[in-house]
């Protein structure tokens, strides 16, 4: 129960807390923290992507991940085939190219957008599990 409560106190406080980068039309660029990223995964409300190499991914990624990277000459007709209306969650090795991805998908019309801060080496400081 009360992980339950810290849960959902978690998700109506996401949007007063980290980087929030918003625009005009609404389109908003959070950059949030493991356990912020943790909680989000756990409710399964927002759709993972992973933006470094196929060999990187490879290596170990976060669960439910899909590998679209974002070096690759196809990228934006990549994305391009990930639902704008839904809630996004990219991360890199450490947060460079999320950050770049991240920009990219808000002037491509992405509507909400999580970045994780520190990328997958924060991820796993932190002791969170990656699969192979």
């Amino acid at each position: 129960m009360k992980f339950r409560i810290l849960t959902l106190a978690l998700i109506f406080t996401l949007p007063l807390v980290g980087c929030n980068n918003s625009s005009d039309d609404g389109t908003t660029v959070e950059l949030i923290t493991v356990e912020e990223m943790d909680s989000l995964l756990k409710l399964g409300e927002v759709k993972l992507i992973d933006v470094r190499t196929p060999q990187e991914f490879a290596q170990g990624h976060i669960e439910s991940a899909i590998n679209i990277d974002f070096r690759n000459e196809n990228f934006e007709e990549l994305i391009a085939k990930v639902d704008k209306t839904k809630p996004v969650a990219v991360y890199c090795g450490k947060g460079g190219r999320s950050g770049k991805c991240s920009s990219f998908m808000k002037k491509a019309g992405f509507t909400k957008i999580y970045d994780l801060d520190g990328g997958i080496t924060e991820w796993k400081f932190n002791g969170k599990k990656v699969v192979k």
